[in-house]
């Protein structure tokens, strides 16, 4: 009688969406304040959000292959706490297909100069000499920033394709910054030494990286249960669809719960403090009542790059040897393809067959889209041919998964939306958004969950800023987040 009294009594807290952010918030809200009871609700019918790992006749499968590697120690020791035995360590490999040859990635220097040729190289280097002497004043887009650090000709090359078929825009519609956080201080002299060397000091490239052995859903399914165990709730198939707010103060979140018969079921969730993760349009969307029409109106601004993968299950174990190939040819549909053999044998019911996913970035509604699950294998196994990987023949299965909201677009309006969206949040005093979506930023599984660890403490009386958290901040070698604590007391 006393717990159910001290649980009635403690401060709830609602997380929206069981992504990365939102589960390692409610988790170190937990770990630092026992009083404080998280409840998580979640639409889908699975944890971890893109991260989480899909199954398909007992094949497993991941959603744009994610590495656990970070350089921020804490959510180091929480991936490890977690998994255990569990964690595997995977070697990479990873090569680019352009102009109908496949170029390892990281670059070698052999391979490289074969492909491309002693003339054409010679032709970079120059490129890249003459932009570094005398760069572009302006570096608003992508394009520039590239091209300051790399050359034109190695951009037209390696940057211009696969961008484009990434987001479905021009690389002179994004904006610089998402090439400061994505590509970081990597530069074309550190790629000449990385491929004449062997040696690798940039985080993008790295050699080797862990990997739970069932998938990165396995993390996220370990961690829901370590929220249940110690009394935390995590609801699955429960959307959050409105924001009760007055004053500076959400109230409480509505909740559609959809029963296993289909049939929807309403409540309010009262809440001392809300989380959020989901995309900040449906967020602005979902305020009740709604945000002043300048907030709305930046909201409607922002844009997504959609995402659906086309697993294909093969009649042989190992087509090819890398953990994904990067799709730079206009040629085929296909961006990126993933062979999850290779990152874990663990994700494969028997040894016979192989599971291959075929990533398209494409927009909902549109022509990708719309296809029949049917008619994306059929597309799937074609491609799989057409690239030289595998026997269209060879393929005896299939499945598809579409992503809607995969990737946040940093287009000419995004920065100026975000300003106005971040500046009318911040009014409130219990509530903070986290996480990929959650901030419209491209951020890594490490990242968005930094940006839950720091929400969580946020809670407890710390103040950090959850929006300063970016790629570049996050993977700076000494990046320490006592250092925040310490200025935050």
């Amino acid at each position: 009688m006393q717990d159910q009294e001290v649980k009635k009594d403690s401060p709830r807290v609602v997380v929206i969406g069981a992504g990365p952010a939102g589960l390692t918030a409610a988790l170190e809200l937990q770990k630092r304040s026992p009083r404080h009871v998280p409840v998580v609700v979640e639409s889908g019918d699975l944890v971890g959000g893109i991260a989480r790992t899909e199954s398909y006749k007992g094949f497993r499968f991941d959603i744009g292959g994610h590495r656990f590697f970070t350089k921020v120690g804490e959510v180091e020791q929480m991936w490890h706490e977690i998994m255990g035995d569990d964690f595997i360590v995977v070697p990479r490999k990873s090569r680019i297909y352009y102009r109908s040859k496949f170029y390892d990635y990281p670059l070698k220097i052999f391979n490289t100069l074969q492909n491309i040729g002693v003339y054409e190289s010679g032709r970079i280097i120059l490129s890249y000499a003459k932009w570094r002497m005398k760069p572009s004043r302006i570096e608003e887009s992508f394009e520039q920033w590239v091209i300051n650090r790399f050359g034109r000709r190695l951009y037209m090359h390696f940057f211009r394709s696969y961008t484009e078929k990434v987001w479905g825009i021009s690389p002179r519609e994004i904006r610089a910054d998402w090439a400061a956080q994505r590509i970081k201080n990597l530069s074309l002299w550190k790629v000449v030494i990385n491929a004449i060397t062997g040696a690798n000091s940039t985080t993008s490239l790295i050699e080797k990286f862990h990997y739970p052995r069932l998938g990165p859903g396995m993390m996220w399914e370990k961690v829901r249960d370590r929220i249940k165990a110690q009394g935390g709730e995590v609801r699955m198939r429960s959307r959050a669809t409105r924001l009760l707010w007055e004053g500076r103060r959400v109230q409480g979140v509505e909740v559609t719960e959809r029963s296993a018969d289909g049939a929807d079921h309403r409540y309010v969730e009262a809440a001392d403090h809300v989380l959020n993760t989901m995309a900040l349009t449906d967020l602005i969307a979902a305020f009740d009542p709604p945000p002043p029409e300048p907030v709305r109106a930046a909201a409607a601004r922002l844009r997504y790059r959609d995402f659906l993968i086309v697993t294909l299950i093969l009649d042989h174990p190992d087509p090819f040897p890398d953990n994904w190939v990067y799709i730079h040819s206009s040629e085929v549909k296909v961006g990126r393809i993933q062979n999850f053999r290779a990152w874990s044998a663990e994700m494969m019911p028997n040894s016979r067959q192989a599971s291959i996913g075929m990533e398209y970035f494409c927009h909902e509604g549109d022509g990708l889209w719309a296809m029949s699950d049917a008619d994306l294998i059929e597309l799937g196994a074609a491609e799989l041919e057409q690239l030289g990987l595998a026997p269209k023949a060879s393929v005896v299965d299939g499945s598809v998964i579409r992503q809607v909201k995969a990737y946040p677009v940093y287009d000419g309006e995004y920065g100026e939306a975000l300003d106005v969206i971040a500046g009318w949040l911040g009014q409130f005093e219990n509530f903070q958004t986290i996480g990929r979506n959650g901030l419209h930023r491209y951020n890594n599984q490490d990242h968005s969950m930094l940006t839950g660890m720091l929400a969580a403490r946020n809670i407890l009386g710390e103040r950090h800023d959850v929006w300063t958290v970016n790629v570049e901040r996050s993977y700076h070698e000494e990046f320490e987040l006592k250092r925040k604590e310490q200025r935050a007391k």
